[in-house]
């Protein structure tokens, strides 16, 4: 059987995400069908095994509901602990199936997928990676072993032979009318309890727990402005609770105050208003994968945690990171950038390393302009998708005899 491009528009799109790190999958898994509906009117299905997680980034979500629909998208609850309560050979066929961020779709549902003819175009959505390597895999097929169907995989990344990055049209203008506009600032502050205009240096910290946080404490304690630093609720925030007893405003959500640090804990916000955060503050701390991929679109000076590994093989990821990004930067500029996003990854002492990348932040901020211009040169995720389906189903006569 032939498929035909209107295949790609007219099939649902079937999107698998199990929540592992809270935050970072579903994260990317909801973007990217909020996306193909809105910019592509694709029928997307999003099936997560997580829903309360989900709904910390989603409010609409509610997480006693096996089935809603949320602006445009169908979400799924995926009982992945029970799959056998889903009958999986009764969903409708599917033109394409995401199986995201190394999350292992059903083996009721592989089957159901290799009898559909023709077989729905099977996508791997690997975790964004800066290594040589990925540009040699990505759009790879793969064989699977008993089943009359490849699975294809696609690598997110930062250059021209991967998939690129997640990208929504007119985020640019839209963050750059917000960063322009006293106004809208003061309003998006104001939903936060916070007199923005109070702080001379504002920081963003999403981000694990760190050994020498107290360290990056201090130095802000002791900088000669007030600085504000804006932390969401969670392991972090926890184990600043615990450090210091006599701030309880940790806890409620108070401005706490340590000299000339003020430090807010609050609730996550949704995604969009998150994007706003880190346009409006001048250094963002990020962690995993969704949040670094939205620091490179505020355009502010960021440091990337990365998810770790046993045997420390995510710095190996980071520094492949580093290679990329800093690659055009003076060498003056590079050097003390690396040894801060090193010190922050090691669990190093951070004193020295803050000092060094601290003066640096409007130069910093200019670098990362341009660098963000190459990274939209490479087209976004989203569509990106789009076009390798429509490519896969224009050439492929049938995907269960390939």
């Amino acid at each position: 059987m032939q498929h035909s491009n209107q295949s790609v528009y007219n099939g649902i799109w079937r999107i698998f995400c199990s929540v592992v790190d809270n935050f970072g999958d579903i994260g990317i898994c909801w973007r990217i069908s909020r996306q193909l509906v809105a910019e592509h009117g694709l029928k997307v299905q999003l099936w997560v095994d997580d829903l309360a997680s989900f709904q910390r980034i989603c409010p609409q979500i509610n997480p006693k509901c096996v089935t809603q629909s949320v602006l445009g998208v169908e979400v799924c609850y995926w009982p992945a602990a029970q799959e056998s309560v889903v009958n999986w050979q009764q969903l409708p066929a599917a033109a394409v199936v995401i199986e995201a961020l190394a999350c292992t779709i059903p083996a009721a549902y592989k089957q159901q997928m290799a009898s559909q003819q023709p077989a729905p175009l099977w996508i791997n959505l690997e975790y964004l990676s800066a290594e040589p390597w990925v540009e040699g895999c990505h759009g790879l097929s793969s064989p699977q072993a008993a089943l009359a169907v490849n699975k294809y995989f696609f690598f997110p990344g930062f250059t021209k032979l991967t998939g690129g990055l997640l990208y929504e049209q007119g985020l640019a203008q839209q963050l750059a009318t917000f960063i322009e506009s006293k106004q809208d600032q003061t309003a998006f502050w104001q939903k936060l309890a916070i007199k923005h205009t109070d702080y001379q240096l504002k920081v963003s910290m999403f981000a694990y727990s760190h050994a020498h946080i107290s360290e990056l404490i201090q130095q802000w304690q002791q900088h000669p402005a007030k600085v504000l630093c804006v932390i969401p609720q969670g392991d972090l925030a926890n184990a600043l609770a615990a450090q210091y007893p006599d701030c309880p405003g940790l806890l409620t959500g108070d401005i706490v105050q340590l000299d000339n640090l003020h430090i807010k804990v609050f609730s996550f916000l949704a995604q969009p208003d998150y994007d706003l955060l880190l346009a409006a503050c001048d250094v963002n701390f990020v962690r995993g994968e969704d949040s670094i991929i939205r620091a490179h679109w505020a355009g502010k000076p960021f440091v990337w945690q990365i998810y770790r590994q046993q045997e420390n093989a995510h710095l190996l990821k980071l520094q492949a990171f580093l290679d990329h990004y800093c690659r055009q930067m003076p060498a003056g500029l590079a050097a003390p950038v690396q040894q801060w996003y090193l010190d922050w990854n090691i669990d190093r002492n951070l004193t020295n390393s803050w000092q060094q990348f601290y003066p640096l932040l409007r130069e910093i901020t200019d670098y990362n302009q341009q660098w963000r211009q190459q990274l939209l040169a490479n087209g976004d995720l989203a569509s990106n998708l789009v076009h390798f389906a429509k490519k896969k189903f224009i050439i492929t006569p049938n995907f269960s005899q390939q």
